[in-house]
């Protein structure tokens, strides 16, 4: 069977659809509090109800099953882990990417693929909001918060896929001069630190942050005030156990790599070289 090209059409469509539904859910995040995490203060649920009603995209449609979520807040939430399995079994790897990667992986690749979905969401929304701006001489109240929002996910996003790949910033000085078992103590320590760092991290903020951020869904309290308090703070710690959990991955499948297999050389993307090659007319 021949090998699949990287940015397929597959690869798009799914992250997309996937984005789309993540996006629904998280705007609508107020419905699935009182469906599935109702307050028993009646003066939160009301303020929550409140909240619902003055955000709610599809306000013309009637909960199911007795509640406050409809039809498309059952669909999008539903269709979330449909599309990030098929996303994951989407996922084609590319030259430049780390080249030994194992099932688990396939879930920090996917994600890096809506990462990168994502950066060109938050540049157009940029883009747009600089047209109006400067041309049509109307700025909008959403768009430079909608870039921030959009923005915070990247950054903690992103952070998962470059502890899959390998490519956060590491010091190799004392570690390549010792010998392999101290080098295999020190990753254990290493990977140690950083599951201790995401428990205590978890530990120490998860009442303030999903108790009152989240339970509570704090706006960020302008006039687009999009909850990126209720949403960002609740990420930061769910991105950071599942750094831990990749670091943990990560070094199962590197316990008896030689060190020359670890050290991934620079590989040049010939496809990708080509396309930007014809882009600018070189031969």
């Amino acid at each position: 069977m021949a090998k699949q090209k990287p940015g397929g059409l597959r690869e798009w469509v799914i992250p997309v659809a996937f984005a789309i539904c993540a996006g629904w859910v998280i705007w609508h995040g107020p419905a699935y509090i009182l469906d599935f995490f109702p307050h028993e203060n009646e003066s939160m649920t009301a303020q929550i109800t409140e909240l619902h009603e003055r955000k709610d995209v599809s306000s013309g449609m009637s909960g199911l099953f007795g509640g406050t979520m409809d039809f498309i807040d059952w669909a999008a939430l539903l269709l979330l882990p449909v599309l990030l399995v098929v996303g994951m079994r989407s996922v084609v790897h590319a030259q430049m990417e780390y080249a030994d990667y194992t099932r688990f992986d396939y879930f920090a690749l996917f994600i890096g693929r809506v990462v990168m979905l994502l950066i060109i969401i938050m540049t157009l929304v940029m883009l747009y909001e600089v047209f109006l701006r400067y041309v049509i001489e109307a700025p909008t109240k959403w768009a430079n918060e909608l870039t921030l929002w959009i923005a915070g996910f990247v950054f903690l996003l992103s952070g998962l896929y470059a502890m899959q790949q390998r490519c956060h910033i590491r010091i190799f000085i004392l570690y390549d001069i010792l010998p392999r078992p101290l080098r295999h103590a020190c990753d254990i320590i290493s990977v140690a630190l950083i599951c201790l760092f995401a428990f205590l991290l978890v530990f120490g903020s998860y009442n303030q942050v999903f108790g009152i951020k989240f339970h509570r869904w704090e706006m960020f309290g302008t006039a687009f005030d999009p909850p990126i308090p209720a949403t960002i703070q609740p990420m930061i710690l769910i991105v950071v156990v599942l750094v831990a959990l990749q670091s943990v991955a990560n070094l199962i499948a590197d316990w008896n790599k030689q060190p020359a297999e670890m050290e991934e050389p620079d590989i040049i993307d010939e496809e990708e070289l080509e396309a930007i090659k014809k882009s600018v007319g070189a031969k």
